[in-house]
């Protein structure tokens, strides 16, 4: 497999681009690439500007030459390795994954080995020499359901723009402590927790985030959520429900303790206290095609831990 993947591009300052600066101008003229990686290229001396290196904030005349080597490295640490997640959909442009729970998306302190990324650029190859191997986002370890990867540095660009501008759809499923009355949007900045660095949490110096939620199913003492993301923050759902006081079923990280209705069935109780998870699961994806720009939507199943305990739930308010 190539250590790189290389691409020569030719560009001739237009009358518009006349006294802009070399990065900007560079990314106008290439939008298959962000402005972040392009001014990487330019601080490495990949760029010239009538041949010669220049800076970034350069600015460029009409009729200059710019000439740029695009150079896309393959991430070093990463292996490919045989990973368990199913397809949903694949094009020239995107994959679309639906990711058990239990599997940590990319490597890290602690797992360095067996992550999804692992296990997408063995199926995947090309994908290793992208940023993040494609990932378009991420979704915790033991969360399940559907991810979006892209498959060409155009792509990941396209549908990365689409992420900023808030384009690309995120439903989530989630069965949670207390019954709810009505649905609600919690608009609460999220930030790292100051002592316990493994957790986020709601603080004022936290950045923006948006969680819409619906009321699906009301139970004895549970309820079932679907939640829409406006933005994307670390474990952005667990902790806006944990701080309206409904924490996610199996979420101890966030305060769960298991709770039961009066009397309950025998089953249930066992379920819901040995859940191994969070029961939280992203049910839909929606995004534009990168080059079509046709609305694509895909849906996933809550997988069967999931499913069991909405059954045994469901079981008990019926005899009660």
């Amino acid at each position: 497999m190539k250590n790189t993947s290389e691409e020569y591009h030719t560009i001739k300052v237009s009358h518009e681009q006349s006294g802009k600066r070399f990065d900007q101008a560079l990314t106008e003229s290439l939008q298959k690439y962000s402005r972040s990686l392009i001014k990487k290229w330019i601080e490495k001396g990949n760029g010239l500007l009538n041949g010669t290196i220049a800076k970034p904030n350069s600015k460029v005349s009409e009729g200059d030459i710019i000439t740029l080597e695009a150079i896309l490295e393959q991430h070093k640490d990463l292996h490919p390795q045989e990973v368990e997640f199913k397809l949903i959909d694949t094009s020239e442009t995107y994959i679309v994954l639906d990711k058990p729970a239990g599997v940590v998306v990319h490597p890290g302190p602690g797992n360095r080995d067996m992550t999804l990324v692992n296990g997408l650029i063995s199926k995947f190859p090309e994908l290793s020499v992208l940023p993040r191997a494609g990932l378009v986002h991420r979704i915790d370890k033991d969360t399940s359901g559907l991810l979006l990867v892209a498959r060409t540095v155009e792509a990941y660009h396209c549908l990365n723009q689409q992420m900023q501008n808030r384009q690309i759809g995120r439903t989530y499923q989630a069965i949670v402590n207390g019954v709810l009355v009505a649905g609600e949007t919690i608009n609460q900045p999220i930030g790292r927790h100051q002592i316990k660095r493994i957790k986020m949490q709601v603080t004022r110096r936290g950045k923006e985030a948006i969680t819409h939620f619906r009321v699906k199913e009301k139970f004895r003492k549970h309820s079932l959520l679907e939640l829409q993301l406006e933005t994307g923050r670390t474990h952005q759902i667990r902790v806006h429900l944990a701080w309206k006081g409904y924490p996610i079923v199996g979420d101890k990280l966030y305060g769960w303790r298991p709770i039961s209705p009066q009397n309950p069935d025998p089953n249930l109780k066992e379920l819901i206290d040995s859940f191994p998870r969070q029961a939280l699961h992203a049910k839909k994806i929606s995004f534009f095609e990168p080059e079509s720009k046709k609305l694509i939507e895909l849906h996933s199943e809550a997988p069967n831990d999931f499913q069991n305990l909405l059954i045994q739930l469901r079981r008990d308010l019926s005899r009660s």
